[in-house]
């Protein structure tokens, strides 16, 4: 970063000096050090860039207790949206009857036990610097201990013969596709 009378320089900006003089947009990238130097232009190191997530612009922290709501909405955010994706089976097994298979109910319940986890962590902070080092951690954005559920289609049982589509690799998500097998 250059600086002229405690004010910072952009690069490829003119700029006017306290006598008047104007120098055009290229000249800091084209002036050596000592013609710089010679007008009283210092180079400095660039100042360190804040996470504005979770500091103002100058460093300050941000209110503790809003980044809390903040990031806990997200968490929330995360888990419905991974909950989502088998919300059918729960709607199914409410309307119909038909339980929803255990490896289902099994990842539901991890992904809230992993929310409510990072949640109470998040409560549990007590200054924004922590917050941001749990937020910007390696374990806050980790949910893959919730496995993802195959995909199925139960069977249909018409006048005692069972025939149903059967989903063979991950069709339903634009896979290898699905092959409907009929049986006696």
């Amino acid at each position: 970063m250059f600086i002229l009378n405690n004010q910072p320089l952009s690069l490829d900006r003119g700029f006017t000096t306290e006598d008047g003089t104007q120098y055009p947009s290229n000249w800091l990238r084209l002036a050596t050090v000592e013609e710089r130097a010679a007008i009283g232009i210092t180079e400095a190191p660039d100042p360190i860039p804040v996470d504005q997530r979770f500091y103002w612009d100058t460093g300050i922290p941000k209110d503790h207790t809003e980044l809390v709501k903040t990031w806990t909405a997200q968490v929330k955010e995360t888990a419905g949206s991974l909950l989502a994706q088998s919300d059918w089976y729960i709607t199914r097994a409410s309307e119909t009857g038909v339980a929803a298979p255990q490896s289902v109910l099994e990842r539901r319940s991890a992904i809230r036990v992993l929310s409510n986890e990072k949640e109470a962590f998040l409560a549990a902070t007590e200054t924004t610097d922590e917050l941001a080092a749990y937020v910007t951690g390696p374990e806050f954005n980790v949910w893959e201990e919730v496995a993802p559920v195959e995909p199925t289609v139960d069977p249909i049982v018409v006048d005692g013969v069972t025939s149903g589509t059967f989903v063979t690799g991950d069709t339903l998500f634009g896979g290898l596709g699905e092959d409907t097998i009929t049986f006696e």
